[in-house]
């Protein structure tokens, strides 16, 4: 049941003694890995998110010294992919439904003694909700830490490996996710079907697909195959080097927050 989490990390597989018996909860680190199933080209299952936080996660949890309390929640597989739903086999929460899994399971986790939560979300089509969900739980509770963070967004070396279009537009299943899947989840990529395809986006304009100055989008307005990049030069070694990179990024940024405390007004 727990995939690539190392075992003695796999919240679920604790008892509830055990849980109530645990040292120092306010500074144990909770992660709630937070995917989707969606479209992802013709080469990529529908799982890339959620198997790259995971796999991610997993990889950083191995490398974590062991005195440094840190658990992680079950995936929650299903996101908020509206924007992909024009592709069969999308399965997409509401932005809604999403915040209220969230709150949910943050109050869960608060009523067990514990106070930092960390959203892990792999989906670029949802940040925002993240971030929403953290502020809501925060201010019904004070005292509660909780940290929304983007899987990509730690320090890493995946830019260097990319050419210059590609680090720029290669955001959905490119060679930087078509690479990680291969070092993770080899069997389940298929590079015979794997296209290039760049959206052809406005020039000589602020405006972007993503960023400061944003317009909003649908995948089928932008790509034909759901592709955003180019997966035919992906490579393993490529992957396990991203793979090696991002979880080192993560082991620190769980130190980081193990060690963290809520900033107070100065007196």
């Amino acid at each position: 049941m727990h995939g690539f989490i190392p075992p003695a990390r796999f919240f679920p597989y604790l008892t509830w003694t055990e849980i109530q018996a645990m040292p120092d909860k306010a500074n144990v680190v909770i992660i709630q890995p937070v995917g989707a199933i969606e479209q992802h080209g013709p080469h990529l299952p529908l799982i890339v998110d959620s198997a790259i936080g995971v796999g991610v996660l997993g990889k950083a949890l191995e490398k974590l010294e062991p005195d440094i309390p840190a658990y992680a929640l079950p995936p929650l597989y299903y996101g908020k992919s509206t924007e992909h739903l024009h592709f069969p086999g999308t399965i997409t929460l509401s932005a809604q439904t999403l915040l209220a899994i969230l709150n949910e399971m943050a109050e869960s986790i608060y009523q067990a003694g514990f106070r930092k939560l960390v959203l892990m979300n792999s989906h670029g089509g949802q940040p925002q909700v993240m971030e929403i969900a953290a502020r809501d739980i925060h201010l019904k509770y004070g005292d509660f830490m909780v940290f929304p963070l983007f899987t990509w967004r730690v320090p890493h070396i995946t830019k260097e490996l990319l050419a210059p279009k590609e680090a720029q537009l290669g955001i959905h299943a490119g060679d930087a996710e078509t690479s990680l899947m291969l070092s993770i989840l080899p069997d389940q990529v298929k590079m015979d079907k794997a296209v290039a395809e760049y959206p052809n986006l406005p020039q000589d304009t602020l405006l972007s697909m993503e960023g400061r100055l944003p317009f909003a989008w649908a995948t089928r307005d932008l790509s034909k195959t759901g592709v955003f990049g180019d997966p035919t030069v992906a490579t393993k070694e490529k992957g396990d080097r991203i793979l090696d990179s991002v979880s080192d990024g993560w082991v620190q940024v769980i130190k980081d927050i193990y060690a963290f405390q809520q900033p107070q007004t100065l007196k």
